[in-house]
Parts: structure tokens; C-alpha cells; sequence
């Protein structure tokens, strides 16, 4: 039966429906309707499934996964907006020693979010905006599909599945990905919203030349809410062009004004993030595995084939579907364009998830390739996936309607047209679609109920121990003297928690600066932090280690003192770390953004740190300065007097005295976006071992004031974009008016 199913319904694909892939509307499609769509109904329902069901991501709780550090940014950029700063030029303290990480990362969705901060707090609009964008994502499959142009039947039918997409590698798009137990991949949910709009607007813009303003506005809102998802719509809009032979001059000519409206669009992005990429760090512990290089195309296929990338752990409904959905579109490639754009999207995606793995250094051809996760491409995969499925269900739901209506029709008392036999083929179709859906439904529900189970423990969890935990930040916070260490993920840190969240991550959701959370930024530091040595003394001081907070009962790895204890939770000081310290300059090292943190371990590991010597840094290629300031004395070449620090604001001083040449160095990565004084006089920073910021004084007492001030061509940059927006719109104005006036492109 389903085998005869499918092959009558690739068979009868073309006479039933041709719009399934773009073709002319059907007249049942073409004539107007009352009341609200069923297809509607149908991405009403899904909404209200995940409305349900996740219900408990709108609670504010401590983060398990990566939601923390994006909730950190959101609380971030609402403090810097609500006391009239740009997130986007402001030094993002807590991870990594530091960073400009609002503009090494995407950070719209950062700074949106944290507006909404404002009025409702912003743990409160992080965790609602979570929510609400997984509850709206068939909403944005359906607009997405329809302005590609399938019919209602088939959006429709790619919108309802939309949330039950599950893979094996979790990652893509997918619900799983962003709950409390999944990744938290926050920024990938932005622009999971707008990559369909941005596929379907862009295939109209450049088919046909119309919606440019919409192509542009949504390949740009992709590009800028998360940049690995954006490369899916950049690299979409270059592939439709060649799609059809026909007026291929004027297709390739609508791209091009797709792909430089989305250029100047997102300069303001781009462009600071282009200038700094030598200072934003290559993350050199996952180099080479197949989290950046892609698992390889063997793989990716094999997922596809077996169901793991739709339907991983149940029966591969979506899979089937999709599989069907190709076959329709492979019958039609000839004929049907869009049927070439949904199945040129496919491979596109598998070509780029299967990464270097499969195509070596080919991969380097994309701009950034060195910075890309290429598994993340998968998520492309699963969209045009979506859309495929789409394409497949309604073809067979299609198929179904017309064989109940054919074989109830020929009953004495009913007509092919009896409203009676289309009500009984109708509730029999919902009832075979209800089936069908039930291996996905039933996982789901577990899934989810598993996700607000643990969400309710860790909201206790936070209320019962986080209580015991607030007075010992509190002190941290207060004192503002030096990081605190509460250990790694692959030591003793990684069983030492709050509920289920480590405690390294419960710091950082407080906002209290850390060591220990590691590989979450760009920031030169963070590869070097990596190797931090908790049993070598030195190394609290290279990274400003004033406290150590560890489990009741254990002792530190170093020498310190005991400074409170609340129930589980211990905090050790070690009094004489600070943000600040004095060092001498006895050698130098070389390195760059991809090898900083392994050229750094032989420092680490070494006396020299706890000798206050340090190493000046020769960095992508050039020399530093500090290299002719070596000295050959030894000991502690002076101390700091008095010190304060204020990095959540991009500032830190202190009074130093020396007997000697020496180094004033703060524990902050390095960024040319630093700016010193010393007794009042402006003094370029240097960069010493690992990568850390400071400057050159000679004997005596020194005032010496560290103050970051990030690029300052934002406001000129979102200008220029927001006029290449206003000048997309414009375009599609003047275009409809001639159109109007008979003169305008014919749709290619």
C-alpha cells in the first residue's frame, strides 16, 4: 500500500499539483477564501504545540549550556545601552580575560534583547525571547516557503514539522539545540528565523526581480544575527542566478544588487570585524576535529539516508517525506525552477557541511573559512530538508484525497462533489496524518517534559544553593580586586555545582569575572586560558586569580587563605594577586591568532610567571618593542601601591613603584583598543606572555590608567547601512512603477 502510494503519487505529481514546486496555481489555489486558511490552522497548531510544551524556557534559570554566555551579553548590553553606550565599542570583561566581544561576535541579537532589558529585565527577555522564537518557527517555515513559492499545502505541511526535527549531532535546526538541556546556540535561533525568508525573497528577487527589499533586508538581518547561518543566504542568493538559462545577464545582475545591498546593509557588522581579525583568536583546541572541518561527506550522507539528521531515535517520518519530496522535485528538474532552487539548496548544504573534511583546503576559498565550524552547516540541510518534506507530504496527502474522493464518489448516493464525501475524505486525511505523526509527537512531549523537569530543578537548585553562594560573590563582586577560579570543565570544576550547573558557569550567570569557563570568546586569552596550571602560583597572578572557590573540605592547589565558608561552598583569597602587577621583561616569544595559547604553555608551565618575569611578545610577524628592555636583574623589579579596577567599564588603575626598568602589566587581553596614561601622559600599550596588555615605565612612582575605547566608525557605518536598506526598498518601488507602466523585466 505505501509503496504504491509514493509511486502513484511521483507518478501523477505533474496533473495533480504543479504548484507543489512552483508551478501555475492550480484554480483551487488561485480562487479566493473566506474565513481563515486551514493551512493557517495547521501552523496555529504546531505554534501552540510548542507554546505548550516548552513553556518552561520563558523561566529564568542558571544556564546548563552555551544560553549563559549569551544571557551574560544580553545583561551586558542592557547595562552599556542603559548608561548610553554601544554595546559594540564597550570591553565585555568576564570570559577570556576579556574582549571586545560584541564585536568579534555576533551581537545583534545581544543588543535587541537587551533593550527589551530595559522595560522587563534582561534574564526576563532572554529567556521570553527563547521561547517565543522556537513557538513562532513554523511561522517563519510557512512565510518562508509560500515566498519561495510552494502552495499553502506544502508550507503548510514543512511549518508543522518544523519542530520536530532531530538529529544525532543536535546542533542544527532543531529545538533541541537551544532548550536548557541541549547547546544553547541563542544566536543561531535569530537567524534560524530568517534564513527561509531570506531564501524565499532572494529566489523572487532574483527570479523575477521583485521583493528586492525584502531579499536584502532578510539576507542582511541572517548575516548580522548569527554569521555561519548568514553564509547559507549569501551563498543561496549566488546560486539562483544559474538556475535557468534564460535571461541569465538579468538574473545575474538582480543578484548582484541582492549581494551589494547586503555588503553596505551589514558594513556596520562586517567591516570593525574584518579590521580586528588579528586580534580575535583562532580556537586552536577544536582545530582539526570534525567540529570545524565537517564530518565528511561519507558521514553526512549516511546520517541523511539512515533518518539521523530529521528523525534521530524514532521512525524517520520526516526523512521518508523528504525522500519523496526529491523525487518529485528530481521528476521535475527540467520544467520547474523552483524544484532546481530547493534541490541546488540541498546539495549546496551537503557540500558544505562535509567540509574539509571531504574537500580540503578547497574550503579556503570561503572568506573566514578558518573561523567557520563547518558541521554547523547542517543546519542548511535540515531546511531545505523541511522544504522537501513539505513538497513530499502534500503530494501524498494530495494523492490520498483524490483516491477517497474517487472511491466514496461512485457510491449511488453521493456526487464527486457531495460536500459529504469531502467532509469523510477530509476527517479520514486528518486521521492518517494524526497516525503518521505520532512517532514524532510522542518523542517530543518526552523530550520536552525531560527539558522542564530539569528546568524545575535547577529553578530549585538556584533558590536553595544559589542562596548559600550569593553572600561569598557578593563579597568577589564587591571587592573588585581579581578574578576568581572555581575549576575547569575537565578537572574536579566540571562535578562541583549548583543543581546541574558547574559551578564556573553559576559565576559567570552573576556576573562575577572568572577563569576557568573556557573557549566562550575570540579573545587572545582564551586558548592561553585553556593551559591555565591551577597547581603553579604564577599562574594566578598572569591571569589576576585573587579567590578560589572550591568544595567544602578540599584544599587549594596553592598556598591561601581561608576567607568564608557557606555550606558546600568554600572561597580562599590569595592576597597578593591583583588586576594589576609589576614584572620584568627576560625574553621574548612569537606568535599569532591561531597558535598563541600552545606557544604559551611553555611560559605557564614555568617559574618565571611566579618570579615576576615575563616575556614580550612578538606578534604576526612583527617585533615588540619590549624586546630591547630585557634585563638580566633578578627579583621583583617593584610593586603596586594601590589599584582599582572597573574592566566591566573598560577601566583600571594603579600607583606602581619600581627600581628599574620594568612592566606594568593588566590582566586583560590585548586589544589595540586599549589606550594608556602613565603620570598623565599617553603611552602606547605593548603585548607580554600570553597576550596580555601593558607598558614600559622606568624607576620611581607611576600613575599608570588603563582605559579601552573600541572602534569608533559605528555611527558613520550605520548610517551607510541603513541607507543601502532605504535604497534596496527604493529599487523595488521604482521597479513595481514600471511595471506598472508596461516597461518593467519580464520574470526569468
Amino acid at each position: 500500500m505505501t509503496t504504491d502510494l509514493v509511486v502513484e503519487t511521483v507518478e501523477t505529481v505533474e496533473t495533480v499539483e504543479t504548484v507543489e514546486t512552483g508551478g501555475p496555481p492550480a484554480p483551487a489555489d488561485r480562487a479566493p477564501r473566506r474565513g481563515l486558511h486551514p493551512e493557517w490552522l495547521a501552523v496555529g497548531s504546531a505554534v501552540l504545540f510548542s507554546y505548550w510544551f516548552l513553556r518552561a524556557e520563558a523561566t529564568p534559570v542558571a544556564y546548563l549550556n552555551d544560553s549563559s554566555v549569551h544571557e551574560q551579553m544580553v545583561r551586558f548590553a542592557r547595562e552599556r545601552l542603559a548608561a548610553g553606550h554601544l554595546p559594540q565599542t564597550s570591553w565585555f570583561p568576564y570570559l577570556g580575560l576579556g574582549s571586545p566581544q560584541f564585536l568579534h561576535y555576533q551581537s545583534l541579537p545581544s543588543t535587541l534583547t537587551g533593550l527589551a532589558g530595559i522595560v522587563v529585565g534582561p534574564n526576563r527577555a532572554f529567556a521570553v525571547s527563547l521561547y517565543l522564537l522556537l513557538c513562532l518557527w513554523p511561522v517563519s517555515v510557512y512565510a518562508g516557503a509560500r515566498a519561495f513559492g510552494l502552495s499553502r499545502a506544502s508550507a503548510a505541511t514543512a511549518a508543522v514539522l518544523a519542530p520536530f526535527v532531530m538529529s544525532a549531532v543536535g546542533v542544527g535546526f532543531e529545538s533541541g539545540a537551544y532548550l536548557w538541556t541541549g547547546f544553547g546556540v541563542w544566536a543561531q535561533l535569530w537567524a534560524m528565523f530568517t534564513l527561509p525568508l531570506a531564501w524565499g525573497f532572494s529566489f523572487q528577487a532574483v527570479r523575477q526581480g521583485r521583493r528586492c527589499g525584502l531579499a536584502v533586508l532578510f539576507v542582511s538581518l541572517t548575516v548580522m544575527l548569527h554569521f555561519e547561518t548568514g553564509y547559507l543566504a549569501i551563498l543561496a542568493v549566488a546560486l539562483f542566478p544559474f538556475l535557468a538559462r534564460r535571461g541569465l545577464r538579468a538574473r545575474v545582475g538582480r543578484a548582484l544588487v541582492v549581494l551589494a545591498g547586503t555588503f553596505v546593509a551589514t558594513a556596520w557588522v562586517t567591516v570593525p570585524l574584518l579590521l580586528s581579525a588579528r586580534w580575535a583568536a583562532v580556537n586552536e583546541i577544536l582545530r582539526g576535529t570534525p567540529l570545524e572541518n565537517g564530518y565528511g561527506a561519507r558521514r553526512v550522507l549516511t546520517w541523511l539516508v539512515s533518518g539521523q539528521l530529521f528523525d534521530a531515535g524514532r521512525l524517520p517520518v520526516i526523512t521518508v517525506l523528504a525522500g519523496v519530496g526529491l523525487v518529485v522535485c528530481v521528476r521535475r528538474l527540467r520544467t520547474d525552477e523552483r524544484a532546481r532552487a530547493v534541490v541546488g539548496l540541498l546539495a549546496m548544504s551537503l557540500v558544505l557541511s562535509s567540509g574539509r573534511t571531504t574537500f580540503g583546503p578547497l574550503v579556503n576559498v570561503l572568506p573566514g573559512s578558518t573561523d567557520i565550524f563547518m558541521r554547523r552547516f547542517m543546519m542548511g540541510i535540515q531546511l531545505s530538508g523541511l522544504l522537501l518534506a513539505g513538497i513530499g507530504g502534500a503530494s501524498i496527502g494530495r494523492v490520498l484525497w483524490h483516491r477517497l474522493v474517487r472511491r466514496w464518489s461512485d457510491r449511488p448516493d453521493h456526487g464527486p462533489s457531495s460536500s459529504g464525501v469531502r467532509r469523510r475524505a477530509g476527517a479520514t486525511l486528518a486521521a492518517v496524518v494524526a497516525v503518521a505523526l505520532v512517532p514524532v509527537v510522542v518523542q517530543a512531549v518526552s523530550h520536552d517534559r525531560a527539558n522542564a523537569g530539569a528546568v524545575e530543578a535547577q529553578a530549585a537548585a538556584d533558590a536553595r544553593q544559589g542562596a548559600l553562594l550569593a553572600p561569598i560573590l557578593e563579597r568577589i563582586r564587591r571587592s573588585a580586586d581579581g578574578r576568581v577560579y572555581a575549576g575547569l570543565p575537565d578537572n574536579w570544576g566540571a562535578d562541583f555545582t549548583v543543581g546541574a550547573v558547574p559551578v564556573f558557569k553559576y559565576v559567570e550567570s552573576q556576573d562575577v569575572d572568572e577563569v576557568g569557563y573556557t573557549l566562550r570568546t575570540a579573545s587572545l586569552m582564551t586558548d592561553p586560558e585553556y593551559f591555565f596550571d591551577q597547581s603553579n602560583p604564577g599562574d594566578y597572578a598572569v591571569f589576576g586569580v585573587r579567590y578560589i572557590l572550591e568544595p567544602t573540605g578540599r584544599r587549594p592547589p596553592v598556598p591561601a587563605r581561608r576567607a568564608m565558608v557557606r555550606g558546600p561552598y568554600t572561597l580562599w583569597e590569595l592576597q597578593s594577586v591583583g588586576d594589576v602587577r609589576v614584572a620584568t621583561v627576560v625574553g621574548a616569544l612569537s606568535a599569532d591568532r591561531s597558535n598563541v595559547g600552545l606557544r604559551s604553555v611553555p611560559y605557564l608551565r614555568s617559574s618565571l610567571p611566579g618570579r615576576g618575569e615575563t616575556l614580550a611578545v612578538d606578534y604576526a610577524g612583527t617585533t615588540s618593542p619590549l624586546t630591547a628592555t630585557r634585563a638580566r636583574a633578578a627579583g621583583t623589579p617593584g610593586v603596586v601601591v594601590s589599584e582599582r579596577s572597573r574592566l566591566a567599564a573598560g577601566e583600571a588603575e594603579a600607583v606602581v613603584r619600581t627600581s628599574r626598568r620594568a612592566v606594568v602589566i593588566l590582566a586583560a587581553s590585548f586589544d589595540p583598543g586599549w589606550h594608556v596614561l602613565v603620570d598623565g601622559r599617553p603611552v602606547t600599550p605593548d603585548m607580554v606572555a600570553p597576550a596580555l596588555v601593558a607598558v614600559s615605565v622606568g624607576p620611581g612612582e607611576h600613575r599608570v590608567v588603563f582605559r579601552y575605547a573600541g572602534f569608533g566608525g559605528y555611527g558613520a557605518l550605520l548610517v551607510v547601512s541603513a541607507a543601502a536598506l532605504v535604497g534596496a526598498f527604493a529599487v523595488d518601488a521604482r521597479r513595481r512603477r514600471r511595471r506598472g507602466d508596461g516597461t518593467g523585466p519580464e520574470g526569468g
